[in-house]
């Protein structure tokens, strides 16, 4: 089953038990420099029980290309993380290079580097262009997008084709074909609906953003607006016309994609490794990946991204920090690291390159329009809660309109 590991960011996604591999200090392949070499302290979580031995292999390979410059690399997890980085930024002990993901703080404070500060011309270019909007603050990059994850539409093609149900790209093409999934009975769902406190915030950024709203920018949370009424409706319109699951306001995410798995729903929107998990549990699944349907059509994914970023600290370490994220990002580097931890690549050469990989390839396909949550605002957490909290009352009695008045106060209370 899917795990997921912290608030904030992108979820730190494995199909095994994360373990976290927490040390007192920085620890690593090289210890101390010597002579006239450089040292760089590299700060990161552990998204599965790999990924220190990933960061080692990389270190490897980048030591013997640049022989005057170590990595002293520490592994936390991603309960520690926030915790551990804050001791060190107050004890003047901040890594080099931190991999994390809000970071909007540090740039306010001045203590990051810009971005193309330190990566070279061609390094800068080959990202994603929506994910470095998405990691901006006042203008300026702060953050290398350094791993990424995005939706689609899976859908069980032998419930549909059972069902007599086309494969949906709009709305109103979704309510019809779930409605006639939803007729087969015998316990089967037309399309899994998940509004439970677990991440009733994507589902509801389906919807909303699906139907041209927002959750609004760096400046404001804007969730009452009549952009976003039209998803807020849908929803509570596919709920009573029984085209979900029952319960669907209390259900959340993970459970309900097990019963997709199992193959009692129709249609539900997934993540990269929900590939993984059909494969393990039920390899003979009948099932495609599509985009997922929005009111008129048009592409669109939910996009999350964490993000690698460079501490100035003394100043003099740019040069060795822009030939480690050289080296990194260059896809031969890069993208075994994406793969080995299940993610997808920020970057336009990691997408080409695994553009042959039929299972990502409707996710890397909407990369391009991926849309993400207003992380730099600091109220994003609180609308963060409120929609958790909240946005299953559409499964029931409250008008879509009241929902969202309701999440909106919540957010302007802090």
């Amino acid at each position: 089953m899917a795990q997921y590991k912290r608030l904030g960011g992108i979820m730190a996604i494995t199909l095994a038990a994360t373990t976290g591999l927490t040390a007192c200090g920085f620890g690593g392949s090289s210890g101390e420099a010597t002579g006239d070499g450089t040292t760089l302290d590299l700060l990161v979580p552990s998204y599965s029980d790999a990924t220190q031995g990933n960061w080692d292999d990389v270190i490897a390979g980048f030591e013997e290309e640049n022989p005057d410059i170590d990595v002293n690399l520490q592994v936390e997890s991603w309960d520690n993380l926030e915790s551990v980085i804050a001791t060190k930024i107050q004890g003047g002990d901040a890594p080099d290079i931190y991999n994390g993901g809000p970071f909007a703080g540090f740039a306010e404070d001045e203590l990051l580097y810009p971005v193309e500060e330190v990566t070279s011309e061609e390094t800068y270019a080959d990202f994603q262009p929506t994910f470095l909007e998405n990691a901006q603050v006042g203008g300026t990059t702060y953050g290398l997008p350094f791993i990424a994850s995005a939706r689609a539409l899976f859908v069980n093609d032998a419930l549909l084709e059972e069902a007599g149900a086309e494969v949906p790209t709009t709305w109103d093409e979704l309510l019809e074909s779930a409605k006639k999934v939803s007729e087969l009975g015998g316990g089967v769902a037309g399309y899994g609906m998940p509004l439970g406190s677990e991440e009733a915030q994507a589902e509801a950024a389906v919807w909303l953003w699906g139907g041209g709203g927002t959750f609004g920018d760096a400046e404001a949370i804007t969730i009452d607006t009549p952009e976003n009424l039209p998803g807020a409706e849908f929803v509570k319109k596919m709920i009573d016309e029984g085209a979900t699951q029952a319960d669907a306001g209390a259900t959340d995410r993970s459970p309900l994609f097990d019963i997709f798995v199992q193959g009692k729903v129709g249609m539900q929107v997934g993540l990269p490794p929900s590939v993984g998990q059909i494969e393990s549990d039920n390899p003979d699944l009948e099932y495609s990946i599509h985009p997922i349907p929005t009111e008129d059509g048009s592409p669109f994914t939910l996009g999350v991204a964490d993000h690698l970023m460079a501490f100035q600290n003394d100043g003099d370490k740019q040069e060795a920090i822009t030939a480690f994220f050289d080296y990194f990002y260059s896809a031969d580097v890069y993208v075994p690291w994406v793969q080995a931890e299940g993610f997808l690549p920020t970057t336009l050469s990691g997408s080409e390159q695994l553009a042959g990989e039929e299972a990502l390839a409707p996710f890397l396909e909407v990369l391009p329009d991926a849309q993400f949550y207003p992380s730099t605002n600091p109220d994003w957490a609180a609308a963060d809660s409120a929609f958790k909290a909240l946005f299953g009352q559409l499964d029931g009695k409250k008008s879509a309109q009241d929902v969202l008045t309701e999440i909106q106060e919540q957010v302007d209370a802090g």
